[in-house]
C-alpha cells in the first residue's frame, strides 16, 4: 500500500486518501516524509530561508488552488506512472 504523506492542515485530502485506502501519515517535520511515496504540501511554507533539503524521493504535490478530489487525482497519477 502506498505511503502518503499529507500535512496538518490539509485534513480533507487526508480523510479522502485514506478512503481510497492510502496509508496516510501526518507531515509535521522533514523526518515525517521519509519513507512516502508521496507527499502533499500546502506551499506556505515554501523555501522560506532559500534552503531545500531532499528527504523523499517520492513525488511531492502543494496543494495550493486544489479540491482534495483534484489532489486525490493527482496522487494516483504519480504513484501509477
Amino acid at each position: 500500500m502506498p505511503k502518503i504523506g499529507v500535512e496538518q492542515s490539509l485534513s480533507d485530502v487526508s480523510s479522502a486518501l485514506q478512503e481510497k485506502g492510502y496509508e496516510v501519515v501526518q507531515l509535521k517535520n522533514e523526518n515525517d516524509a521519509q519513507g512516502c511515496d508521496c507527499c502533499v504540501v500546502t506551499g506556505q511554507d515554501s523555501n522560506v530561508m532559500g534552503i531545500s533539503n531532499v528527504v523523499t524521493a517520492g513525488s511531492v504535490i502543494e496543494a495550493s488552488g486544489m479540491t482534495a478530489e483534484e489532489i486525490c487525482q493527482q496522487v494516483e497519477s504519480k504513484i501509477n506512472r
